[in-house]
């Protein structure tokens, strides 16, 4: 029999090997523990009340660190008013303290799937600087005016008053919006939050109409949470996209641009969120000619996200395995500063000039650093960082998120070992996901496990069904090995 893996722990050892620090400080500890005892005082001159207006959230449905609200009100004229509300973190974290510190080392929030190891501590990102329903929040308030064919015509952001009417999950209000389900109780017990909803999805589909128009890029995946009972895995919960996540996704990017097009409008240094245009292009080139379509010579979003498009409607079940291999094309984002007057490439996988991370700075640190720069600006102040401050801090974001990214995904891997660690000799229907000198790679059709065949793999291509015998499974480190039946 395998023994028994106690995941927690194998998560936290994952953590430690990759540079983190999951354990919070003695001062960190001290610190929350004072804030809960004595809040601060909160500087609020001049900032607007908005707490009448419904707000609502929409995340997992878990999640309590709750960084975003959003309000969506049709105009006059066509247009639309957005307000995107995010938590002023910065009211309770003082830059240089100790919370500041950890936050600062870690960058992150590290969502494992087994277990979370936040960047703050839960008592402030789950509760004191959480923007949770029904509670009078202090918030940074980004504005913008959305025109009927998704451009926004103008932004601005400052400090407000809000209070979050419907705390909202994914799954299940998607599924409202889709007909797929009921209306959420939390929709049904606000008078008018029902076409306030309606209208967000309305004009998330604007904004997503445009992004396309750019050249905006879709991708698929696979994506699994575990479904634990007594610390052990049960089963592997498949996440399927939904348009609830198309709304936050939409007004998250509409509130990052607009938070970058603020702060360079101001002369200010700031973080930008950059993925550069490919220097593998010419690999998506031959990902693409397997398909029998030619890419242009020179990087191109628009061409690349056709084709996308393209086979996401021709064949879904391989659809995501296409998407990896090309976001692994594209490379990863990374945190850069720009300087007043200078430009940097942008986000080619967003079809945008200008994106900083400004919308969670519960869970994220560069977005913490933006919103002290916001505030700076607004109050007329010198700036918190020097480039040389904001530079170091933006190196080790990348660094960190890269690391936190590995994190998730070994144990994604021992998850899934853990689950079928019980099952060996037992033979699955599977699709191959990859082949190469590196070995065979096959995806479980029934839930979404991943393995190498390492005996008879000759003579199978990626795309291809399969049955695969499981020989033997090491979960942690998160291998599992078969064999081609």
């Amino acid at each position: 029999m395998t023994p028994t893996v106690d995941l927690k722990a194998r998560a936290h050892r994952a953590m430690l090997e990759a540079g983190f620090q999951p354990d919070f400080p003695s001062d960190v500890v001290r610190e929350t523990q004072a804030l809960q005892q004595s809040p601060p005082v909160t500087m609020a001159a001049g900032a607007r009340d908005l707490r009448s207006l419904l707000w609502s959230s929409i995340d997992n449905d878990t999640s309590r660190d709750l960084d975003q609200v959003e309000y969506a009100e049709r105009l006059p004229d066509g247009s639309t008013r957005l307000l995107v509300g995010i938590a002023d973190v910065d009211a309770w974290v003082a830059q240089g303290s100790a919370l500041d510190r950890q936050a600062a080392l870690e960058s992150t929030s590290v969502y494992t799937g087994v277990a979370t190891f936040p960047m703050l501590p839960a008592e402030l990102s789950t509760n004191m600087s959480s923007l949770l329903d029904g509670q009078d929040r202090l918030s940074i308030i980004i504005e913008m005016r959305v025109l009927e064919n998704g451009e926004v015509s103008n932004h601005n952001a400052y400090a407000g008053w809000l209070r979050n009417r419907a705390k909202l999950a994914y799954s299940s209000t998607g599924a409202w919006l889709e007909e797929r389900g009921p209306m959420p109780a939390a929709i049904a017990a606000v008078p008018g939050m029902e076409a306030q909803v309606r209208l967000q999805k309305q004009l998330s589909e604007t904004l997503r109409g445009l992004r396309k128009k750019h050249g905006a890029l879709t991708f698929g995946s696979i994506e699994a949470n575990p479904v634990l009972e007594n610390g052990q895995v049960k089963d592997l919960q498949l996440r399927e996209h939904n348009v609830a996540e198309d709304i936050i996704e939409s007004f998250m990017v509409a509130a990052n641009v607009a938070m970058a097009e603020y702060l360079r409008d101001k002369g200010a240094l700031s973080i930008r969120r950059v993925v550069r245009t490919p220097k593998r292009w010419d690999g998506i080139q031959t990902v693409a000619a397997k398909f029998g379509v030619q890419l242009p010579a020179t990087p191109d979003s628009h061409a690349l996200s056709g084709f996308l498009e393209a086979r996401q409607a021709a064949d879904p079940l391989h659809f995501p395995d296409l998407s990896l291999a090309v976001v692994k094309l594209l490379g990863p984002g990374e945190y850069l500063v720009e300087a007043p007057g200078a430009e940097h490439e942008g986000h080619f996988g967003l079809a945008v000039n200008d994106y900083t991370h400004s919308t969670a700075p519960n869970r994220r640190y560069a977005d913490l650093v933006t919103q002290r720069v916001l505030k700076a600006v607004g109050a007329g102040r010198g700036a918190p960082y020097s480039e040389t401050e904001l530079t170091a801090i933006a190196a080790h974001c990348t660094d960190r998120e890269n690391a936190a990214r590995k994190v998730e995904r070994l144990m994604r891997k021992v998850a899934a070992a853990s689950l079928v660690a019980h099952r060996i000799g037992e033979v699955f229907d599977a699709i191959v996901t990859g082949a190469s000198d590196k070995g065979t790679f096959v995806r479980l059709l029934g839930f979404p496990a991943e393995g190498r065949v390492v005996r008879n793999g000759q003579g199978i291509e990626v795309g291809d069904r399969v049955k695969v015998r499981l020989v033997s499974v090491n979960v942690e480190q998160g291998f599992i090995d078969f064999e081609r039946q």
